[in-house]
């Protein structure tokens, strides 16, 4: 039989919080492909439309991903701790990556959980 964590958190929304991570993937990407690709092609090959276009698409996946984080703070619930990590890693390239590892392992536990409670039943 599966032992229940008493150290993992309790996830109460674990549909909400898979939406944070694939969030954070999608974000830290986009941030990726404005450094990366965009900067570049404005800089060295005279495109400054592709700053344009990425850069506004990442800064309305920064505000869902920020949004998420601080809903997610009730819904799921986050740490005050996870969340301000979000926040920082959201500003840094390659951020949400890091700060999707404790969500995955959030994710795990709380599937984990489920099946030890579904056992018990």
């Amino acid at each position: 039989m599966t032992e229940v964590s008493p150290s993992a958190p309790i996830v109460r929304d674990p549909a909400f919080l898979r939406a944070i991570f694939w969030m954070g993937i999608i974000e830290g990407t986009s941030t990726l492909l404005l450094f990366f690709v965009a900067m570049p092609l404005k800089y060295y090959a005279g495109m400054p439309r592709a700053v344009t276009i990425v850069g506004g698409l990442h800064g309305i996946l920064f505000l869902l991903y920020g949004g998420m984080l601080l809903m997610g703070r009730g819904r799921v619930p986050l740490s005050p701790k996870l969340f301000v990590w979000g926040m920082v890693g959201a500003v840094v390239p390659f951020g949400p990556f890091f700060v999707d590892v404790p969500i995955a392992r959030m994710l795990a536990a709380s599937r984990s959980d489920a099946g030890a409670l579904d056992a018990v039943r």
